[in-house]
């Protein structure tokens, strides 16, 4: 099989296992002991690099982990760093699918964060999945993209793994000339630069093409080479299993069959102990082939078997050809010529489906254009520019649906609730049975009601995070914490007792630590509540809690300015039945009469409005700070 399908993906070569450096029991308990995000995302990212050493399966576990929090915190320098990581892992579990689409996610995370290294790693791997499903000429535009992007940089590490990629590209097409040429070259330039590293993977690239050429000893010289280096520096277990792959193909294409067949057997059994599926499969097949020029047929056909089930589950086209090929001798050597004729069927459709014939073209032409200029990302910016835009039309459109429909499910199942009330005083014990089943509906409608609006605050957090204009994201940011007081209103309605009344003490507890935790001033300000329990039905909940809503976020914004202490009191009282009392005061700078307006307004006018529709007044004063007072004329909750 050919030596191009141990091409290794780690990209970024880790040290074994048995290097210097922190455990994952050191690293555990630091993550474990560590309060800050920003120190936590870090370790995560140390705890994902050190178990890649040894276990994709665990890689993965702390990638999972690294995207979860990052992707909480919404932190955009870590986003696309996990994603990356992610994507290598499931890369190497041959997950191809679920690499594509976290590599894409980690592009354009650096993309948006101009972490221009990034973006050329990302290509890297991108190229290599390209390769494996057999788009040779998308491999090699991912790759000339990364070289282009590591030219501008000057980093030599990254120029010389473009260059290997480049010269793989090449190899894969069968232009051996000019894979050979960037390989040696990428050879002197990785000696004069001092790295090791890519050293050995130019090594490795000229032994490859020395394999095709027919020239089997010049290749295990490069392959040798190669692992010198390797274990000079202590490399990953993986790299070394993808080398001793190669240097037995050398041996095998040397006609010392018994020899190769012992190497690739114990590469197997080293790749299963660590549970490497790359390796293990590419052993598969070279087993395969290996026993097929043996004359082992059964042993040959069982593993060429297993090679094609992995490479169609993966979509993996790279070699696919060729193991159809042998399986389709193997049939015929045993003298199955029905198996024979299928599999050779399957071999000659592959091969037209994955021939050079116009990508050799393409591949010349971005050569060429790779040589001769460099091309700028304006176009790719516009469109990207284009597409965000008419997301953001799209998210208005399907909010303002969103809103008329949550309005709708609220006025019909308040009037549904007072219909029911109505006939259950005159019904017996068969109504009660009705006023609990009622109870459990408008409690389920609660839920949904707070979940609609969790999915509304949700969609203008995903808008705001894609907004650069600061104003246009404070004023999301509001409607953030409008949508938050509506929610915690009906969450309270669908946990509680009584499904026709909310709790206040407890509504504004919860409304505080929310409004405290979004502006992060939770160790800055203290809010307390001067208040007994007080129960009011939804229609006289919701207004006052908006009202509460926007005094806290304006005190948070306005009254506190340079300050790390404050206090904001809230007192929401019933002295009488139909009329209610609420004070809201902090001890922040207050305001003169000759202060002007600050924010939108939008505020303002919003409390003077829910003020009007409770039939209320209010009063201000800003003496020792700002001090407002509501009197309300209602009645009483249900």
């Amino acid at each position: 099989m050919r030596t191009l399908l141990t091409v290794v993906f780690v990209l970024a070569l880790q040290s074994s296992a048995l290097s210097q450096g922190p455990t994952l029991d050191s690293l555990n308990l630091l993550l474990a002991q560590e309060k800050t995000n920003e120190k936590k995302l870090d370790l995560i990212s140390q705890l994902t690099d050190e178990s890649f050493k040894s276990s994709f399966e665990l890689a993965k576990f702390y990638a999972l982990k690294g995207v979860a929090l990052s992707d909480k915190l919404k932190n955009a320098q870590w986003q696309p760093r996990f994603y990356e990581k992610l994507g290598r892992m499931y890369a190497n579990l041959l997950n191809l699918d679920s690499a594509s689409y976290f590599f894409d996610k980690a592009l354009k995370g650096y993309i948006l964060i101009k972490d221009a290294k990034g973006q050329a790693t990302t290509y890297f791997k991108m190229g290599w999945l390209y390769k494996r499903k057999g788009n040779i000429d998308q491999a090699l535009d991912a790759d000339l993209k990364a070289l282009k992007i590591m030219e501008k940089l000057d980093d030599a590490e990254g120029i010389s793994g473009a260059m290997n990629r480049v010269s793989e590209d090449l190899f894969r097409q069968e232009r051996f000339d000019e894979a050979l040429s960037y390989a040696l070259k990428n050879i002197v330039f990785s000696k004069k630069k001092l790295l090791k590293e890519e050293l050995a993977f130019a090594f490795k690239a000229a032994g490859d093409v020395k394999i095709a050429q027919a020239q089997p000893s010049s290749a295990l010289t490069y392959y040798d080479s190669a692992m010198y280096i390797f274990k000079q520096m202590n490399a990953s277990v993986f790299s070394i299993l993808n080398l001793m792959n190669d240097r037995a193909n050398a041996i095998k294409r040397m006609g010392n069959y018994k020899q190769a067949l012992a190497e690739y057997t114990e590469c197997l059994k080293k790749a299963e102990e660590v549970n490497y599926e790359n390796s293990i499969y590419v052993c598969y097949a070279n087993l395969g082939e290996t026993n097929l020029l043996l004359g082992n047929y059964p042993e040959a056909l069982k593993y060429q078997l297993k090679t094609i089930a992995i490479q169609e589950k993966t979509q993996d086209h790279s070699n696919l050809t060729e193991n159809y090929e042998h399986v389709s001798t193997i049939y015929e050597k045993m003298g199955d010529y029905k198996n024979a004729l299928i599999f050779q069927k399957l071999a000659r459709k592959m091969r037209d489906s994955t021939a050079k014939i116009k990508s050799d073209e393409q591949m010349s032409k971005m050569l060429t254009q790779f040589e001769t200029e460099k091309k700028d990302k304006t176009i790719t910016l516009q469109k990207t520019t284009i597409a965000q835009q008419k997301k953001t039309q799209t998210l208005y459109i399907i909010l303002a649906v969103m809103l008329a429909f949550i309005l709708f499910v609220l006025f019909y199942s308040y009037q549904k609730r007072k219909k029911k009330n109505n006939l259950l005083l005159s019904l017996n014990r068969q109504l009660d049975v009705k006023n609990k089943q009622n109870e459990l509906l408008l409690k389920e409608i609660h839920h949904r009601v707070k979940n609609n609006l969790e999915l509304v605050k949700s969609l203008l957090a995903l808008q705001s995070a894609k907004l650069n204009d600061a104003a246009t994201k404070e004023v999301m940011k509001e409607s953030q914490s409008r949508v938050q007081s509506m929610g915690i209103i009906h969450q309270k309605l669908y946990q509680g007792d009584q499904p026709g009344s909310i709790e206040m003490k407890d509504y504004f507890i919860n409304l505080g630590e929310g409004i405290l935790d979004t502006f992060n001033a939770e160790d800055k300000v203290k809010i307390n509540y001067a208040m007994e329990k007080l129960e009011l039905d939804v229609d006289t909940a919701v207004p006052i809690g908006l009202i509460v809503n926007e005094l806290l976020t304006n005190a948070l914004k306005y009254a506190f300015p340079g300050r790390n202490d404050g206090t904001i009191s809230i007192s929401l009282v019933q002295p009488v039945p139909e009329k209610l009392t609420l004070r809201v005061a902090d001890n922040g700078v207050g305001k003169s009469p000759d202060t002007l307006p600050r924010g939108t307004g939008f505020g303002s006018q919003l409390i003077q409005l829910l003020t009007q529709q409770l039939n209320g007044s209010m009063q201000e004063r800003n003496d020792g700070g700002t001090k407002i007072e509501f009197e309300f004329k209602i009645k009483t909750a249900a």
